[in-house]
């Protein structure tokens, strides 16, 4: 989905915003996979919150692309993005 929204986006950003929002992007379920791995709920929880930190700075870069007029507002991704930190915080909490 994210390639999808930063196909519009000036190929100057190719390697600013692009290439950070995508690694913001590939690092959330990255981190959480990560940390499913390890050998304790403490060390999951730690990638977990490292997950949620990527999430909320991939929402910092889409709120800068709408800012600079790459992006228009769009809720279905507000929408999204408060759906996985949600989901993130309940593991967070369960653990």
């Amino acid at each position: 989905m994210y390639i999808k929204i930063t196909s519009t986006f000036p190929e100057i950003e190719k390697f600013n915003l692009i290439s950070q929002i995508n690694r913001c992007a590939v690092s959330i379920p990255s981190n959480i996979a990560e940390g499913k791995g390890r050998s304790s709920d403490k060390e999951f929880k730690q990638y977990l919150y490292i997950a949620r930190g990527s999430l909320f700075e991939l929402r910092t870069q889409f709120e800068l692309s709408r800012r600079l007029g790459y992006l228009k507002s769009n809720r279905d991704l507000k929408n999204k993005i408060i759906a996985i930190e949600s989901m993130i915080n309940t593991l967070i909490t369960k653990l």
